[in-house]
C-alpha cells in the first residue's frame, strides 16, 4: 500500500465492475428500504457492513455520526459516502441516484394521479411495512451494540444517550448526545486509543474540491433568494424554497415536511389537500422521504412535462446535503486518524448506538407497534433477520403481505 504526502491511503481507480456493484446494491435498497431514515441505516448496515463488508462497524458508526451533524437527509448522505468509498465521485453520484430513483418515480407518478399504492395510513400492508422497520432497526441496534459497546464505559454512554433522547427528543438533542459522547470518550479512552491508518477504500479527494463544495453550498444558500427576487423567476424561487428548506433542517426527512409546507402552501403553489395527500403517499414508498419533493414539484408545475418540475425540486432538495457530505468527508477522514480523535470517536460511536436505540423506541416502535399481535409479528421478523439470516427484502414483503392479510385495507 502506498501513501500520499498527506498520509491518506491511495485508492486504485474504480473499475466498471465497481460501478455495476454500486448500481445493483443501491437500486435494490431503493426498492426495499421502507421505514424512514432510521430504518435505512439498518438496511445499509445489513448490506454493506455484514453482507458485502465494504466498511467496518466502527467506520460505519463514524460515518453515521458525521451525517447526524450535517443538515439534510442522513440516509442519503450515508449512501453518497458509501458510494464514494467504493467507486469514487462517480460511484457516489450513482449510489445517490439509484437509492432515490424508485421513490422519486413513484412520487412523481402519484402527482400525475396514479394512486394505486394508496395513501391511507391505516392500510394493512403499510402497517406491515412499519413492523418490518421495527425488526430491521432492532437488528441494527443489536449488532452495533455488541460491537461498539464492549465495555461498561461505552455501555453507560450508549444508555445515557438513549435515555436523554427518549426524554428530550429532537435533532439538536441528537447532536448534543453525540458531542457529549465524544467528549466522554476522549476523557475515558485517551490512553487506550491508537492512531488509525485509513485503508485503501477510503476517499482520497483533495481538500480543494472539498472546500469548493462547501463554498458552493454557502453561496447558493445566500444568493438564490436574492436572485429570485431580482429576476422574478418562479423557477429560481422554487429552487430557493426547496434548497433553503433542506439546508436548514436537522433530523432527516420528517423534519423537512413542515418547512416545505410553509414554503409551498402560503405561496399558492399547492393546496393543503394536495400536500397532505402526497405526504400520505410518501409514507408508503421505499427510499428517502425527501423524494416527497419530486411529488411537490410535479404538482407545482403540472401538465405533461410536470416530471421536469419534479426533477428540479428533487435536485434542489438533495443538492445541499450532497455538497455538505462531499465537502466534509476529506477533513473528517484526516481528523479521525489522530489518537485524540480516535478516543473521542469511541465515545461518539457508543452515542450513535444510543441514538439508534432511542429511535427504535420512538418513532419506530411507538408508531409501528399497536398491540400484542404486532409485538409477535415484529419478534418473528427480527428472528428471521437475525437468526435465520433471511434477506431483508424478503422480510419486508412477508410483513407487508401479513399486514394486508390480517388487517385488510
Amino acid at each position: 500500500m502506498t501513501h500520499t504526502p498527506s498520509g491518506l491511503a491511495e485508492r486504485p481507480k474504480p473499475t466498471a465492475s465497481a460501478f455495476r456493484e454500486v448500481i445493483t446494491a443501491f437500486l435494490k435498497l431503493g426498492l426495499i428500504s421502507f421505514g424512514g431514515p432510521i430504518a435505512h441505516l439498518g438496511y445499509f448496515h445489513a448490506e454493506f457492513v455484514e453482507r458485502r463488508r465494504w466498511i467496518s462497524d466502527a467506520a460505519y458508526a463514524e460515518l453515521v455520526a458525521l451525517c447526524q451533524f450535517l443538515p439534510g437527509p442522513a440516509s442519503s448522505q450515508v449512501a453518497f459516502a458509501l458510494g464514494m468509498r467504493r467507486a469514487g465521485l462517480v460511484g457516489a453520484i450513482l449510489a445517490s441516484l439509484c437509492f432515490l430513483l424508485p421513490s422519486a418515480v413513484l412520487m412523481i407518478a402519484f402527482a400525475y394521479g396514479i394512486s394505486a399504492l394508496g395513501t391511507s395510513q391505516a392500510a394493512g400492508w403499510v402497517h406491515g411495512l412499519k413492523l418490518a422497520a421495527v425488526a430491521v432497526v432492532a437488528q441494527a441496534v443489536w449488532g452495533m451494540f455488541h460491537r461498539l459497546c464492549p465495555d461498561r464505559p461505552r455501555i453507560s454512554i450508549c444508555l445515557a444517550a438513549a435515555a436523554v433522547l427518549i426524554v428530550l427528543p429532537g435533532a439538536w438533542t441528537q447532536v448534543g448526545a453525540i458531542v457529549a459522547g465524544g467528549l466522554a470518550g476522549r476523557a475515558l479512552f485517551r490512553h487506550a486509543a491508537h492512531a488509525s491508518q485509513l485503508d485503501g477504500h477510503e476517499t482520497t479527494r483533495g481538500h480543494k474540491p472539498a472546500i469548493a463544495a462547501l463554498i458552493g453550498f454557502g453561496v447558493l444558500l445566500l444568493l438564490t433568494s436574492v436572485v429570485a427576487k431580482a429576476t422574478g423567476s418562479r423557477d429560481i424561487a422554487v429552487f430557493d424554497s426547496f434548497y433553503r428548506s433542506s439546508s436548514l433542517v436537522f433530523g432527516g426527512g420528517h423534519v423537512v415536511l413542515p418547512l416545505l409546507r410553509a414554503e409551498v402552501v402560503p405561496n399558492g403553489w399547492i393546496s393543503d389537500d394536495a400536500f397532505l395527500a402526497g405526504y400520505g403517499a410518501a409514507q408508503a414508498v421505499p427510499g428517502p422521504l425527501f423524494s416527497f419533493s419530486g411529488y411537490l414539484g410535479a404538482v407545482i408545475y403540472q401538465g405533461r412535462l410536470a416530471w421536469i418540475g419534479g426533477l428540479w425540486c428533487l435536485f434542489a432538495s438533495f443538492l445541499p446535503a450532497l455538497l455538505l457530505i462531499g465537502g466534509a468527508l476529506p477533513f473528517w477522514q484526516q481528523l479521525r486518524s489522530k489518537v485524540w480523535a480516535q478516543a473521542g470517536l469511541r465515545g461518539a460511536n457508543a452515542s450513535v448506538v444510543g441514538v439508534l436505540l432511542a429511535a427504535l423506541y420512538s418513532p419506530v416502535i411507538t408508531e409501528g407497534v399497536r398491540g400484542q399481535l404486532d409485538v409477535a409479528g415484529a419478534l418473528i421478523a427480527f428472528g428471521l433477520l437475525q437468526f435465520w439470516h433471511v434477506p431483508p427484502w424478503v422480510v419486508v414483503l412477508l410483513c407487508a403481505a401479513a399486514g394486508h392479510w390480517i388487517l385488510g385495507t
